[in-house]
C-alpha cells in the first residue's frame, strides 16, 4: 500500500517542530521591531539585542540609508532583470566584484544572490563525481547541503582537529588516486555558533604534504577580522593559500547577497558553471550600489572595527570574569554555554527577555547535544558599555536561578513538555 506522503509530515514535526505550538512567535521566528540597533522593540518593550549579526553596525547607519534609498529611487528594485549571463549583467556588479576581489587580495571575484545557495552551487561545480571532499563535522548548513549534492566520495573531520584532517586527507588521498579525481577541503574563517575560528594555518601547511585545494567560508570573518578585514586568512596570515574564498553580505555588510574569490580562471569556470546563478535573477543594482557603499566604509573607517573590538572583549571578558564558560572563542561570536533541559532554557529566556530586557539567540537540541542550553551573543560596534554591564548583572542573575532550580520549577507549573525523548 502507498503511503499519503503527508503522513509522516503531519505525525512527525521534526525536533525543533515539535516544540513550534510552545515556542513560535516568541522563541523562534520573533519579531523585533524597530531601528536595526543595540537596543530594540520585542512585544512592546525596549530589550537590549544581542541577535542580530551587524557586526559593524553598518544596518542603520546614516550613511548607508541614504545611499540605500538613492539606489532604490535612481535603480528601483527590479533593474536589471533576468538572469546575468542573458540580461542582468551590469557595469556596476562588475565594480562591485573587482573591488571585493582587491579587498581579500585574489585576482577576481563573483557575485552570488544568497550566500546559503551560492555556497552550495559553488561545492557542486568545483567537484565531479570522482573528486573526494574532506570537511569539518561542524560545518554550516549550507556546506553540508551543498556536500550532500556530490556524487562522490566524502570524509569528515573531527571539528577543528588537525590529527583528524590528515587522517581523513590520508584516506582522500588513497580514494582519489583510485578515482583519478582531486581532493577539496572545505572549513569555515569563523564558526558561528562557537565562535572559534577555522585552523587555516595548519589547515594550508598539509598542502606540503596532501595535495588538496581549499575552501573558506568566511561569513563571520569578513569585516571583523585581520589588519584590513579581510578576514580569517588575512588574521591568520594565509589569506593568499585560500584557493577559494566565500563570504556574504550578511553579516559585516549588513545586506543581501555574498562572493566567492580566487584565480581569474577559477573564478571564469564558476561564472559559467554555478546553477544557482545561471538560472536566477541578477542581484538587484540597488544591492549592489549599497554593497559598494558599505565595502568602501570598511576599508576607510576602521574605527568601526575598532569599536566592535573594543564591546567584544569588554563582553567576554566580563563573561570571564563572572565564571562564565564561553569555550575557545576567539572572534566577535559570543557562547555561553550552561547545563539545562530545553523547558528550562525557555524559562531561563523568557526571564531574561522579560525582567531584565535582554534578547538573545538560544540554541538547544539538535543543533547541540542534550543537556547543554547554549546562549548565543554577537556584540556589535553600535553597543555600549551600559548595555554590556546590563547584561553581565543579568547573567549573574539567572546563572543563580538554574542553579537553585527556579527555571525546572516554572517549566513545571507552567506545564511544558518535558518529553524530549520524543
Amino acid at each position: 500500500m502507498v503511503k499519503d506522503l503527508f503522513e509522516r509530515i503531519q505525525n512527525n514535526k521534526g525536533p525543533l517542530g515539535k516544540w513550534a505550538s510552545q515556542a513560535e512567535g516568541y522563541y523562534v521566528f520573533p519579531k523585533l521591531e524597530g531601528p536595526l540597533s543595540n537596543r530594540m522593540m520585542f512585544h512592546g518593550k525596549e530589550v537590549i539585542n544581542w541577535s542580530i549579526n551587524d557586526y559593524l553596525g553598518l544596518a542603520n547607519h546614516p550613511e548607508v540609508r541614504a545611499v540605500d534609498a538613492q539606489a532604490a529611487a535612481e535603480y528601483g528594485a527590479a533593474y536589471p532583470m533576468g538572469a546575468r549571463m542573458m540580461s542582468g549583467h551590469t557595469t556596476l556588479h562588475e565594480q562591485l566584484q573587482n573591488e571585493l576581489a582587491e579587498f581579500v587580495q585574489k585576482e577576481a571575484a563573483y557575485l552570488l544572490n544568497f550566500g546559503y545557495q551560492g555556497m552550495v552551487s559553488v561545492i557542486d561545480a568545483l567537484v565531479t563525481k570522482n573528486d573526494i571532499i574532506v570537511y569539518d563535522v561542524d560545518a554550516h548548513a549550507c556546506i553540508i547541503d551543498g556536500v550532500r549534492l556530490h556524487m562522490g566520495k566524502r570524509f569528515t573531520y573531527k571539528h577543528n582537529d588537525i590529527e583528524s584532517i590528515e587522517k581523513n586527507l590520508d584516506r582522500a588521498t588513497k580514494m582519489a588516486e583510485t578515482t583519478g579525481g582531486g581532493i577539496l577541503l572545505i572549513t569555515e574563517g569563523v564558526f558561528g555558533m562557537r565562535g572559534q575560528q577555522g585552523k587555516l594555518k595548519e589547515i594550508v601547511a598539509m598542502k606540503a604534504k596532501y595535495n588538496f585545494r581549499l575552501l573558506v567560508d568566511d561569513a563571520h570573518g569578513f569585516g571583523t577580522l585581520g589588519k584590513t578585514g579581510a578576514g580569517a586568512g588575512e588574521e591568520q596570515g594565509v589569506q593568499d593559500q585560500i584557493d577559494v574564498y566565500f563570504s556574504t553580505f550578511a553579516k559585516s555588510m549588513a545586506s543581501i547577497g555574498a562572493f566567492i574569490a580566487a584565480d581569474k580562471d577559477i573564478i571564469d569556470f564558476l561564472k559559467y558553471n554555478l546553477r544557482s546563478q545561471m538560472f536566477a535573477k541578477a542581484l538587484p543594482s540597488l544591492l549592489v550600489a549599497g554593497a559598494l557603499k558599505r565595502l568602501d566604509m570598511l576599508r576607510t573607517m576602521p574605527e568601526l572595527k575598532a569599536k566592535l573590538w573594543e564591546n567584544v572583549n569588554a563582553l567576554q571578558n566580563g563573561l570571564r570574569e563572572k565564571g562564565f564558560n564561553i569555550g575557545d572563542t576567539n572572534t566577535c561570536v559570543t557562547p555561553v554555554y550552561l547545563e539545562g533541559s530545553v523547558p528550562v532554557a525557555m524559562m531561563l529566556v523568557n526571564d531574561l527577555r522579560e525582567n531584565y530586557n535582554v534578547f538573545l539567540s538560544i540554541v538547544i537540541y539538535p543543533v547541540i547535544p542534550k543537556g547543554i542550553i547554549l546562549l548565543r551573543m554577537i556584540p556589535t560596534a553600535t553597543h555600549t558599555l551600559e548595555d554590556i554591564n546590563q547584561t553581565l548583572v543579568a547573567f549573574e542573575n539567572i546563572r543563580e536561578k538554574l542553579e537553585n532550580g527556579t527555571y525546572a520549577k516554572w517549566a513545571e507549573e507552567r506545564t511544558v513538555d518535558v518529553s524530549e525523548e520524543r
